[in-house]
């Protein structure tokens, strides 16, 4: 008797519903230089205290990538110093004009 009554009161409960789960909103950023974005890049970065590729992609919203390859640019030019490279985060900060 008692393993019929587990048995009934098994499927009286609601069934769970599943949550469609949150939805990001979709960034589009870019993935080529324009002129003006360039010269933005040109004057804004090697002003920026904290200089990573993430911070570009958020300031200039520009792709991953891309924000890497401007980070090896500026490094050749010398308008940014390296303070840390690692495979998965490079840090940069401004390069000063005289080195203590």
């Amino acid at each position: 008797e008692v393993d019929e009554a587990a048995a009934m009161a098994g499927g009286k409960g609601k069934k769970k519903k599943w949550s469609k789960g949150k939805v990001r909103e979709k960034v589009a950023n870019k993935v080529l230089f324009e002129e003006e974005l360039y010269e933005r890049l040109k004057n804004e970065v090697p002003k920026m205290k904290l200089i990573t590729p993430s911070a570009l992609v958020e300031r200039l919203k520009i792709g991953g990538s891309l924000a890497r390859a401007a980070i090896k640019e500026l490094e050749q030019e010398e308008m940014i110093k390296r303070l840390s490279y690692h495979s998965s985060q490079w840090v940069y900060t401004r390069a000063t004009a005289v080195e203590g």
